[in-house]
């Protein structure tokens, strides 16, 4: 939206616009949107447009102060305040009346309704029921009618937050100002805050009210998704989070980010996901590893594609953040609430899964005795990939074998490969690559311990991606060159060297798109060269 579009629909953009002018005799530059390309920028002070009604401005003056995210909606005045606070009771008392939703699509036309039933716009009128109307300008009456969708249907205050799709984390810790993550610029301190205990006590307690997993002092600690499939963790309890109550969000996208924009955002070369092509197509097991924040689902997803679309997938999670593109994909998982005899760990859920005979197996993450589950379906020809909580293939390596997990040592050859995944500041800017890619060979008597080999790895120096393994990676060579019936084994690097000029092709022609991505990909499985939509 253009700003003469957006100071039209929105005059108290302007009027932001003009007061922070005054205050700090800087005017902030107005986008209709944002990229990437902003990023490491010392000085920022910019607005965007994220969601109806709601605009949102980055202010950083450089000189290492942090920078400031405020949210800007409608404003609403002291009156108009004490007016909104009436007819939001009103709705409260009237909603008894109508029948309840069955779904959440009924629940804004229900709101709807029940806001209409309850306020009457420039003058006085009684309801059917004798209860006296709120009366209301047609101003108010838009205002109102934004704050009800944000404070009953969303997510309240930090509904505007969520509506940002770039923002990836959302994180308050007891009263005082919120702070997020954003994908182009880092660590912002925002303008939404807590200065009220009360307050606070009763926004987290109703954030995990629902989810289905109401926190209190003897359940202080609380795990979740929200509707829109973003992560939520709650510490409720002031002896536990000692500055108060604390909830962290880790947005979720309905839509995955595709390889190409992860190649062109840097965090992988179009070789290391031709490799990884490769490997999904002809069944490798591979574990997508790092520390928190590295990307492991984000990188999941984007390779999701890359195995066979007709094969049969079955996701096994916590939370629901995989989104695989095939159409045979059945999706299970835990449940944490109820009765015991009712819940359903993410050890029951792998069972289960063995006896539904698919092709892959999806894995949101291991990380206690579910492994040895896992690491059963690999041994009994279950093609597995999960990601894992380690920062190096050692680190792995060693978490399975030691507890909870206990995976006996001589099994690990049953995982192919292991990539490696992490988030780093380089010249001051957060980014997140690829540092390793590892295949495994299994245990080793002569070393005394589990032999692997690298072949990809980061260069930090000049953030460039090397090719360990020409001529010299056994997974190529002993696994999928075999399983395609090569005499002479280094073929297998003719194919990944065409596999890697597709991918780039891609990337060139800014084929970013994730279903477009998708579609080529499905199309290549088809009818091989000749269903590619360009020339190499």
């Amino acid at each position: 939206m253009r700003y003469d579009e957006a100071v039209k629909t929105d005059p108290f953009l302007e009027g932001y616009m003009e007061k922070f002018f005054r205050e700090k005799s800087k005017r902030p530059q107005y986008n209709e949107r944002v990229s990437r390309d902003l990023s490491g920028l010392k000085f920022v002070n910019i607005i965007y447009p994220t969601a109806e009604h709601i605009y949102a401005h980055v202010f950083k003056e450089g000189g290492g102060e942090k920078g400031r995210y405020f949210v800007i909606e409608p404003p609403l005045e002291k009156k108009e305040q004490e007016k909104y606070k009436k007819v939001f009771d009103l709705i409260m008392e009237n909603a008894p009346r109508v029948e309840a939703p069955k779904t959440n699509e009924d629940m804004e036309p229900l709101l709807l309704k029940l806001y209409d039933m309850s306020i009457s716009i420039g003058r006085q009128k009684l309801a059917e029921t004798g209860i006296r109307k709120v009366i209301l300008t047609k101003e108010e009456y838009e205002k109102f009618k934004y704050f009800l969708k944000r404070d009953i249907n969303g997510s309240g205050a930090i509904q505007p937050l969520l509506s940002d799709p770039w923002i990836e984390d959302i994180n308050a810790i007891g009263m005082g100002d919120v702070f997020l993550v954003h994908k182009i610029f880092d660590t912002l301190e925002t303008n939404v805050n807590f200065d009220d205990e009360r307050a606070l006590h009763k926004f987290v307690r109703n954030m995990s009210e629902r989810i289905g997993r109401a926190a209190s002092v003897g359940r202080p600690i609380v795990d979740g998704a929200l509707p829109d499939g973003s992560r939520i963790n709650i510490i409720y309890a002031d002896d536990v989070s000692l500055r108060g109550p604390s909830f962290t969000i880790r947005k979720f996208s309905t839509v995955p980010t595709s390889i190409t924009q992860l190649i062109a955002f840097g965090s992988v070369s179009p070789q290391i996901v031709a490799y990884l092509w490769l490997a999904l197509e002809y069944g490798m097991n591979v574990f997508v590893s790092g520390e928190t924040a590295s990307g492991k689902t984000t990188i999941l997803n984007a390779l999701l594609p890359f195995v066979n679309p007709y094969a049969k997938i079955l996701t096994a999670e916590d939370t629901p953040e995989v989104l695989p593109p095939h159409r045979v994909w059945q999706r299970l998982l835990t449940r944490e609430v109820g009765p015991e005899e009712s819940r359903v760990d993410m050890f029951g859920i792998l069972k289960a899964a063995l006896h539904s005979r698919p092709n892959y197996i999806i894995v949101g993450e291991i990380r206690g005795k579910e492994g040895s589950v896992a690491f059963q379906a690999m041994q009994t020809g279950h093609s597995l990939m999960a990601t894992f909580h380690a920062s190096s293939v050692k680190k792995l390596i060693q978490r399975l074998v030691g507890d909870p997990i206990n995976i006996p040592a001589t099994f690990m050859d049953n995982l192919n490969i292991a990539m490696i995944l992490q988030a780093v500041y380089v010249k001051g800017r957060f980014l997140r690559r690829c540092i390793s890619v590892e295949e495994i060979e299994g245990l080793s008597e002569e070393v005394q311990g589990v032999i692997t080999r690298q072949v990809f790895e980061w260069d930090p120096v000049i953030d460039q991606f090397r090719f360990t393994g020409m001529n010299n990676s056994y997974i190529l060579e002993e696994k999928i060159a075999t399983k395609i019936g090569y005499e002479d084994k280094r073929k297998i690097y003719d194919d990944l060297e065409w596999r890697t000029k597709i991918i780039a092709k891609m990337v060139q022609l800014k084929i970013f798109d994730y279903f477009e991505v998708v579609d080529i990909i499905k199309k290549y499985y088809a009818s091989g060269d000749a269903g590619l939509p360009f020339r190499i």
